[in-house]
């Protein structure tokens, strides 16, 4: 099988790797795919500046965050009546590899070559924190505020990290894979969920329902 040649991804990797210098850590290319690259954490703001001014990735796609942490719960489908099965805690950290649990990336896209590129940076177990990107682009401003409301991520410069679906008083970050889904360790799941009758119907109706829902 003939191997797939990405000139202008491996050009556009080559002169990436020439202007971020040190701060970049690692890249990983799959060509006629995609790229990614992770950079240095006190390098975050610097990097993505020089990838918008530099290299003209001028579309902002989003910019999220990831825990790599296996969660301790296990997956959904396991059966809380059961003893727990023995599970596998190693961090893997996906393309461009990683040193932390968690980590923030952004999407960028070149408007002219329409080719796109993912950022990654890791954060600090401890104390998780990386440098806002709305100076640079004003797009990310609830992207950020998304990310420190579910992964407990602060970003540096952000004067609004207002909560924006969670009450004021929440506690905890639901998308952190320690956060317990009370919901699913009551009972297995998926599984037959308890509703209230059917109007003008009766409880077997409604029964019969769930059954269908369940299958």
């Amino acid at each position: 099988m003939t191997p797939v040649v990405d000139h202008e991804r491996e050009q556009m990797l080559e002169a990436i790797k020439l202007s971020l210098g040190d701060a970049l850590v690692d890249s990983h290319l799959k060509p006629g795919d995609d790229l990614w690259i992770r950079v240095r954490t006190d390098s975050w703001l610097g990097s993505v500046q020089k990838l918008r001014d530099q290299h003209s990735f001028d579309y902002f796609g989003f910019l999220s965050a990831i825990d790599w942490m296996p969660s301790p719960f296990g997956r959904g489908e396991d059966d809380p009546t059961e003893p727990a099965p023995v599970r596998d805690t190693t961090i893997r950290s996906g393309y461009a590899g990683g040193d932390t649990r968690m980590q923030v990336f952004i999407r960028l896209v070149n408007s002219k070559t329409h080719l796109g590129i993912t950022v990654k940076v890791d954060v600090a177990d401890s104390s998780p924190s990386v440098e806002s990107l709305i100076t640079i682009f004003a797009g990310a401003n609830w992207h950020e505020r998304e990310t420190h409301e579910m992964f407990g991520i602060d970003f540096i410069g952000h004067n609004d990290l207002r909560n924006m679906y969670l009450p004021v008083d929440f506690e905890g970050h639901p998308l952190r894979k320690d956060f317990p889904l009370l919901a699913r360790m009551v009972k297995p799941w998926p599984g037959i969920v308890d509703v209230e009758p059917l109007p003008g119907g009766d409880e077997k109706d409604s029964a019969e329902v769930n059954d269908g829902d369940a299958s």
